[in-house]
């Protein structure tokens, strides 16, 4: 898997967020391909207005404490999410915060589709991808979300998965560079089936060497089901008795 992944220019890691397996392997992954290759890295758990202050933290110019307080940081973020930010800020790596604002992505959904953002000043909107971009209501992942609601679910909550899924596929595409590997940490279901950010990023830039993880539990995890099959180049096992984070 590392000798594959070495040669990708992008690496979409989906996790299940409260899986220490996830984020144990995301950690000895980033380790191990940093004794090789030039990295960017990049996740669904920081939102874009946040990248001052990430920036901050990562130039040591604010400590753990101050950072804490100048960014939304998830509630699982000091076990799951700062050992690879303080890997970052350690080898002097870029660390990019990708991900909608997550008030912007309840517009979306409570106040009616992407229209709900016209009203948006520009500062705001460079935190989002830029509008009009492709949506395809038909994407299984994406007709997926609205199945979970046996039919009664608002339609717009598939456009504010598809914002997200945009909006760091955008940022991941404004940060790439050449030379160099770009390994981006998200949701298996943001990439899972070569959907969601892969989606998008294959819109813009269709020549763009991929390589995707998945996380899954499973009681057995010694034969993959079947319904997992395909979702990515490389699958995690992990027995479903696993202790969780959160």
């Amino acid at each position: 898997m590392i000798l594959e992944l070495k040669k990708k220019e992008l690496i979409l890691f989906g996790e299940i967020h409260n899986n220490p397996i996830s984020h144990w392997l995301q950690l000895e992954l980033t380790k191990e391909l940093g004794k090789s290759n030039n990295l960017i890295l990049g996740a669904e758990m920081f939102e874009a207005d946040n990248q001052k202050g990430l920036d901050l933290y990562l130039k040591d110019s604010i400590n753990a404490l101050e950072m804490d307080s100048v960014i939304r940081l998830w509630n699982n973020y000091k076990t799951d999410y700062k050992p690879l930010v303080d890997y970052a800020k350690l080898n002097k790596i870029p660390f990019v915060a990708t991900n909608i604002p997550r008030r912007y992505a309840a517009m979306v959904h409570k106040r009616g589709g992407f229209k709900a953002l016209d009203s948006l000043s520009s500062k705001e909107k460079s935190w989002i991808a830029p509008m009009p971009f492709p949506f395809d209501s038909e994407i299984p992942s994406y007709k997926a979300i609205l199945n979970m609601f046996h039919g009664h679910g608002n339609p717009d909550i598939v456009k504010a998965q598809a914002i997200k899924d945009a909006t760091m596929a955008h940022f991941i595409l404004k940060n790439l560079k050449e030379n160099y590997t770009f390994l981006h940490y998200n949701g298996a279901y943001h990439s899972n089936n070569y959907e969601g950010i892969l989606w998008y990023i294959k819109q813009k830039s269709p020549e763009i060497k991929c390589g995707t993880l998945s996380t899954v539990n499973q009681e057995n995890i010694h034969k993959l089901s079947k319904d997992y099959k395909g979702i990515a180049d490389y699958i995690i096992v992990v027995d479903q008795d696993m202790v969780k984070t959160y």
